[in-house]
């Protein structure tokens, strides 16, 4: 905050706006960017190898791991999003605390009272004299693991497709060769099925994008909650009164989504020429006589 914003009630034009927008308020409203980008930063690899190791299960010969792959896509994708987001935090949040009550707390007092979950102060988690921080890198953790379910669910839909369009013919050829099963995967399978993915994970981080204002759910002070507290109306008990101006704060975060997406094409158009290049796909094929024609 700047010197002359001790008082903002004496302030008018700029200066007043400088120092409203310089306030401790926004200070959090612009760090809560930040949060929006830490959860995409975890969730996207998290997702991605959840979908993996999803797919490479739908596939296994083995039966008991095909079903759980397969049953894992197909219960995830068929439930809508918000169930998810908001009965994962809260099953893993009664999980823990549970556990925790068997050692901190009196086992022989039930932690179902009635329709109330309830621990002794002890078993909390966080513990009530936490610092704030912690507060915040719980529930963000606990939006990660939401997160990551729901996308990896899809992720693995969309990898296991990619593996079952790579062509048979090669998988055949390697097999020919010599090559083990692992060895095929590793070397073959793995590498290919990339180009077929891309698309369909493409898609995914743009929902991903989308659904990040899904936070304020879940408790976390989000970009929403900011723009809906702060672009709201304050009165003359405010320091800095002013009308309804949520609709300028969700203009500012309609310009930061547009953004994000479009330099999310840019950088997934560039990917997908790298990996098309020298592949057996329609792609590939197009990107080699362009080569050629240059």
């Amino acid at each position: 905050m700047f010197a002359y914003c001790a008082d903002p009630r004496t302030l008018e034009g700029l200066a007043w706006l400088s120092c409203y927008l310089s306030s401790g308020t926004h200070l959090l409203f612009y760090a809560s960017f930040g949060t929006v980008l830490l959860l995409l930063a975890l969730t996207a690899p998290v997702s991605l190898a959840l979908g993996f190791l999803g797919a490479l299960a739908a596939r296994s010969g083995f039966a008991p791991l095909r079903w759980l792959g397969k049953t894992y896509a197909a219960v995830v994708r068929g439930v809508p999003d918000v169930i998810f987001f908001l009965f994962v935090p809260i099953a893993l949040d009664q999980g823990i605390e549970w556990l925790r009550s068997r050692v901190y707390c009196d086992p022989s007092v039930p932690v179902r009272q009635g329709n109330e979950f309830v621990v002794c102060a002890a078993a909390k988690m966080p513990l009530g004299t936490a610092p704030g921080w912690v507060h915040d890198a719980y529930g963000i953790g606990l939006a990660v693991v939401a997160f990551s379910i729901v996308f990896g669910a899809f992720a693995t839909n969309v990898l296991y497709g990619a593996m079952q369009a790579v062509p048979r013919a090669q998988l055949e050829t390697a097999e020919a060769y010599g090559m083990t099963p692992r060895q095929i995967d590793r070397r073959i399978l793995i590498p290919q099925m990339w180009s077929y993915a891309l698309p369909g994970l493409s898609n995914l981080w743009m929902i991903l994008i989308k659904a990040t204002p899904l936070l304020f759910l879940l408790g976390v002070e989000d970009i929403v909650y900011w723009a809906r507290e702060l672009g709201g109306t304050k009165t003359t008990t405010y320091a800095y009164p002013h009308g309804d101006w949520r609709v300028w704060y969700f203009l500012a975060l309609l310009v930061f989504y547009l953004l994000m997406t479009w330099v999310s094409q840019r950088a997934i158009d560039r990917l997908s020429a790298r990996l098309s290049r020298g592949q057996a796909t329609l792609a590939g094929e197009a990107m080699r006589k362009a080569g050629v024609a240059a």
